[in-house]
């Protein structure tokens, strides 16, 4: 596929910019949300921030895999056909890591939601399950392969039609829209405040990279 010179680095100046708008958000209240508390010998600031850095790594090696590979082919042209293994090892790990860090983080720092445990636990299940619905939506009728950009690696993802079953049927970019709601349901579930503003950081910061890394990537892809 011929790439536009410089495709590399399409919308990437406000995928800068917005985490530092967004860091420096943060960072001007996080005395107000990281207390005392601790966990695995992790403070909640630790917990914290390493939640925080977790998401932009992951967004990081994310443009940085996928825009390779469609600039210059590099996973291809260094593993050939073990490309989208190579891939799948460095990218799912870091996507396990904002739910697993963020569950340290409400564990750390329990209880500190300014709200009733039983309202924040009842609204923790609620959201929960449109957004446990659409981890199992896009496993069983996505696939984690075409999930993690496989459409970048292989002409076959780019050719199958759009997914409509599940919570797709809801909206057809549900991975977005309702799945960061179990970010959502973990920082309540665990009555967390400084858990509550670690997932609307994900979330918010997740769309930039829609928009500033996928959605010109599919552009391209699907014309």
């Amino acid at each position: 596929m011929q790439l536009p010179a410089g495709f590399f680095l399409k919308g990437q100046l406000v995928h800068l910019i917005a985490p530092i708008v967004l860091l420096g958000a943060v960072y001007t209240g996080s005395e107000y949300f990281t207390g005392g508390g601790e966990w695995l010998g992790l403070s909640v600031a630790g917990w914290f921030w390493l939640t925080i850095t977790v998401g932009i790594l992951h967004q990081v090696v994310t443009w940085l895999g996928w825009r390779s590979q469609l600039q210059w082919g590099l996973f291809t042209r260094w593993f050939g056909d073990r490309d989208l293994l190579v891939w799948g090892i460095l990218f799912l790990p870091l996507l396990a890591a904002r739910p697993l860090t963020l569950i340290g983080l409400g564990v750390a720092d329990f209880n500190s939601l300014p709200i009733a445990a039983e309202l924040s636990i009842a609204l923790g299940a609620l959201v929960l399950v449109p957004g446990a619905y659409t981890l199992f939506s896009t496993a069983r009728y996505f696939g984690i392969t075409r999930a993690m950009g496989g459409d970048h690696f292989r002409r076959k993802y780019r050719e199958m039609p759009l997914v409509s079953q599940g919570a797709f049927s809801w909206s057809g970019n549900a991975m977005y829209v309702y799945g960061f709601l179990t970010l959502w349901a973990i920082a309540l579930l665990t009555n967390s405040l400084a858990a509550v503003v670690a997932a609307a950081f994900h979330h918010l910061y997740v769309w930039v990279h829609y928009y500033c890394t996928e959605k010109p990537d599919m552009e391209l892809l699907y014309k």
